[in-house]
């Protein structure tokens, strides 16, 4: 079993006394009793995830915020300061298995902002990375099931809330899909895509549930 402890790198940062950029990100450590190494290893893992998107921010999106901020300053318009917030969700920790997304949110002006989300899933025993293929080790075609049970489900969403997902939504889901996509919940395993994949902004990020009876 794994004991979870959020740790947090947040900073404003300033350009000739403007603020052009606060960011903030949440990352798990992880303690256990399954086994130490692999903790270590996942541990580190997050920890340099972690740092290198500090660093990130830091230069190339505090860099862009800065020449906005003057150019704002120069055509003499509002200029609203740049935010990343990363924060993760943990949605599966029992045994010496780990599953959780991060939801990476930049905002850099305009209407809107944009999140990249992704996820993880770990076996602590072994310190080794889970990946969809691990959840059917049986059925080497597994994705042309999971396609299907997609397609029912969208077509099935589309009918209460037309406009939802787009019009060629089947071949947008084959082409759009990544096994890394995934994530495990209590009822079964999650299925999501990115903003704009398969769906117009107002969706979100699609997600769809595979009961654990229909993953295999």
């Amino acid at each position: 079993m794994q004991t979870i402890t959020q740790r947090v790198l947040s900073d404003t940062v300033y350009s000739k006394g403007t603020a052009v950029l606060t960011y903030t990100i949440r990352y798990p450590y992880f303690t256990t009793t399954c086994s130490e190494a692999a903790a270590l290893s996942i541990n580190a893992f997050y920890s340099t995830a972690a740092r290198k998107t500090e660093e990130y921010c830091r230069t190339v999106l505090a860099s862009q915020a800065s020449v906005q901020a003057e150019y704002a300053k120069k055509d003499n318009y509002p200029f609203f300061g740049y935010e990343f917030i990363s924060a993760y969700t943990v949605t599966w920790n029992s045994g010496c298995m780990t599953s959780l997304y991060t939801d990476q949110y930049t905002y850099t002006g305009g209407a809107h902002g944009s999140t990249i989300r992704t996820s993880d899933t770990w076996d602590f025993s072994s310190g080794r990375y889970l990946t969809l293929a691990d959840f059917y080790p049986h059925n080497p075609a597994y994705r042309e099931g999971i396609f299907r049970i997609l397609d029912q489900q969208v077509k099935a969403r589309e009918t209460d809330s037309p406009s939802t997902y787009f019009d060629d939504y089947p071949a947008l889901i084959r082409s759009s899909f990544k096994p890394e996509s995934f994530f495990v919940t209590p009822k079964g395993i999650v299925i999501y895509f990115q903003q704009y994949d398969i769906a117009p902004y107002s969706t979100g990020i699609p997600e769809f549930l595979i009961p654990f009876k229909k993953s295999r």
